[in-house]
């Protein structure tokens, strides 16, 4: 897993590297970069990635996305395979034109994470 990167991010930002798997042919990539974002409600792949997999969007599914700004845009759905901390994630993601995606609450809260900031490093918690 990767740690915090402040080459992208400044300040320094926790990200993840997970696989995305098509659940009809098993088709993987692997290292998708994602931002661990607590205030994300949904988790968003780059869509580069995802093309990759060839999986077809869910068509007339879409949906309108606001941004901590206020700025609107629009993303297609699909439904995969998502691989993190050996777990399979199963569901609909949304898409965007990224090249890191945003790993959000959707699946944030299945799992206990220690965020340690002033080492830029972070892992999976197991009491």
């Amino acid at each position: 897993m990767p740690s915090y990167d402040a080459t992208r991010f400044s300040p320094a930002a926790p990200l993840a590297l997970a696989t995305l798997r098509n659940p009809l042919g098993g088709l993987k990539i692997s290292d998708v970069v994602l931002l661990l974002d607590t205030g994300a409600d949904v988790t968003l792949l780059p869509r580069k990635a995802v093309e990759a997999l060839a999986i077809p969007l869910i068509a007339g599914q879409g949906y309108e996305l606001m941004g901590f700004d206020g700025s609107k845009s629009f993303a297609p759905a699909v439904t995969l395979d998502m691989i993190l901390l050996n777990r399979i994630f199963r569901g609909r993601y949304l898409l965007i034109e990224e090249e890191q995606g945003i790993l959000g609450r959707d699946i944030l809260n299945h799992v206990v994470l220690l965020l340690d900031g002033p080492r830029k490093h972070w892992q999976e918690y197991s009491p």
